[in-house]
């Protein structure tokens, strides 16, 4: 990686060297996904068969998978692995719940109650990728938390392997979350029927998960129709920004910004440091790490266009972190935790010589699904929450109206809304005539 002393660089020039590649949402795009779009939602389960042949090649063996397959899933697994789904349900779910709201009443004035009052989504939909690999994980990330938001009705879908059917690590985890719709499809075609619903595919008020262009592009389409489902977050490259002093690691720091490298060429991954040593040891641990990759290539794309900015002071590391938004922040210094206390946008924050990243992607108990291209200044991780709307209740007794309606009678006057006078005053009116309270 290229080693740059950043206070040699002008802002636009630093500004540049972080900047991120254009969200790919292009015309051509927007009108290949949305003829897909279409087509699934005109044509149903047959057009979404036909779909997934053009595009991927493939025909599910069942488009939902059948009971028989969910059941036997654990049965295709190692002890191990369905040993390591389990601690992962459980860290997540531990994580999640502390976070559920609480519903609430407030007597804002005599007479007066307001409340807010949570509900679930229902139903939801996730999507669980399986481009170069499935990604189970994700399943967890997504299940876990709509389960525990109180979400009844969900549809997991995930494109099929070789021999036609959903992984079967996906498919225990959706065994484990009595999940029992997982449709068999996969990109643009899968967020259609998912949006609008077929003849097998329930429709769904939100859909949640990452994917690739064509499944982020057809997020996007179907969250902007009147009819169609509400989208999480919009999905970027990853990437992963590395804060390190004299006291890290260089192998360490070298495998975590890596870890990232390794999901695509368009990765994004940067180390600020303080030490120009540590700057040149990490790129040596690269070096040698990487002949250790099978995804090697894909790597040191990523890792060209990537950069070590060596700073003056850890002051300038934490600006240029809360500047660049990361949606994966590594601090491995001493006291990162009363650094961290700096930080203000992250997607996630990983404290220390022995966290890395990959723990929050499996089994910290954290969400792995994060804000990327600089989302993180305005949104959060995927939590409880968004799987849950919050619902606002008021009552008013008489006495209740006698209090707030006069004020609230005077403010829709100054706003020229009769309407909304009268529908204070004629309640007030009646209430003197019948000399209510």
């Amino acid at each position: 990686m290229n080693v740059i002393q950043a206070n040699q660089l002008t802002d636009d020039a630093l500004s540049g060297l972080l900047a991120r590649p254009a969200m790919e949402s292009g015309a051509e795009l927007r009108q290949v996904v949305a003829a897909i779009v279409d087509e699934v939602r005109r044509g149903g389960d047959a057009a979404l068969l036909a779909c997934g042949e053009r595009f991927d090649g493939r025909r599910p063996a069942s488009l939902l998978a059948t009971a028989e397959d969910l059941d036997g899933a654990a049965s295709e697994l190692d002890e191990e692995l369905l040993d390591a789904i389990d601690t992962a349900i459980d860290t997540v779910r531990r994580f999640h719940a502390a976070g559920k709201p609480q519903d609430q009443i407030v007597e804002t004035a005599p007479g007066v109650t307001c409340q807010a009052r949570w509900r679930a989504l229902d139903p939801v939909g996730l999507y669980v990728p399986a481009g170069s690999a499935p990604l189970p994980s994700t399943a967890i990330m997504l299940g876990v938390p709509a389960r525990l938001a109180g979400c009844r009705n969900i549809v997991l879908a995930t494109p099929p392997g070789p021999d036609g059917r959903a992984d079967a690590a996906v498919r225990a985890i959706a065994k484990r979350l009595d999940i029992d719709t997982v449709l068999v499809a996969g990109g643009a075609q899968a967020v259609s029927a998912m949006a609008y619903g077929t003849e097998s595919v329930p429709r769904v008020t939100k859909i949640f998960g990452p994917g690739n262009r064509f499944v982020t592009e057809a997020k996007r389409l179907v969250s902007e129709s009147a009819d169609g489902a509400a989208m999480d977050l919009p999905a970027g490259p990853s990437e992963v920004m590395v804060i390190a002093d004299d006291s890290a690691n260089p192998e360490f720091v070298a495998i975590d910004l890596l870890s990232q490298a390794e999901h695509g060429p368009d990765s994004q991954v940067f180390l600020v440091t303080t030490s120009p040593g540590m700057a040149e040891a990490t790129n040596q641990a690269l070096e040698a790490l990487l002949e250790r990759l099978p995804r090697a290539d894909t790597a040191r794309q990523a890792l060209a266009h990537g950069a070590i900015l060596v700073v003056d002071s850890l002051v300038r590391a934490v600006q240029l972190a809360n500047d660049y938004a990361p949606e994966h922040l590594i601090i491995s210094t001493r006291d990162a935790d009363q650094l961290c206390d700096e930080i203000t946008t992250a997607g996630s924050v990983f404290l220390g010589h022995y966290t890395p990243e990959s723990l929050g992607d499996y089994i910290s108990g954290t969400n792995h699904v994060l804000p990327t291209a600089g989302w993180a200044r305005s949104r959060a991780g995927l939590s409880l929450l968004d799987f849950m709307r919050r619902m606002t209740v008021q009552e008013a007794t008489p006495q209740g109206l006698k209090t707030l309606g006069p004020p609230g009678a005077r403010l829709a006057a100054h706003e020229g809304l009769e309407a909304h006078r009268l529908a204070i005053t004629l309640r007030l009116d009646a209430l003197a005539r019948d000399g209510g309270s």
